[in-house]
């Protein structure tokens, strides 16, 4: 077993702009990362949230694309995994879904990323 954390949530949008505004007019979240993916625009904000913009897309359905887990140790993760019910997609060999559907990106984290990701308490400070 190796330890992970929650590193983004990936959410499909229509147009990133009134998004990116909203987020970081209410919560200061900037951009962080920006990448054309597939053909479409993804932009990374601080607070872990993932847009993907998706012109064709209409919500609320499908609007949820995956969770992006970092872990300390990769290939224990997979190793891990791979004893679950779970498939190996074609992204990669750390894109797995679960027999729900619900789909999973493990990257690897660098240093004690991991360590002092989960020494935060999120809900008190």
């Amino acid at each position: 077993m190796t330890r992970g954390y929650l590193e983004h949530v990936a959410i499909r949008v229509q147009s990133l702009t009134p998004h990116l505004a909203f987020f970081r007019d209410v919560f200061g979240m900037e951009i962080r990362d920006e990448k054309m993916i597939g053909g479409l625009r993804q932009v990374w904000v601080t607070g872990g949230i993932q847009f993907i913009e998706d012109p064709d897309f209409i919500g609320p359905e499908g609007r949820f694309a995956h969770l992006g887990i970092f872990v300390e140790d990769l290939d224990a993760a997979l190793d891990a995994a791979l004893s679950h019910d779970v498939t190996v997609l074609p992204k990669g060999r750390n894109w797995l879904l679960l027999p729900d559907g619900l789909e999973v990106e493990l990257d690897q984290a660098q240093g004690d990323a991991v360590a002092r990701a989960l020494a935060l308490d999120a809900r008190n400070g």
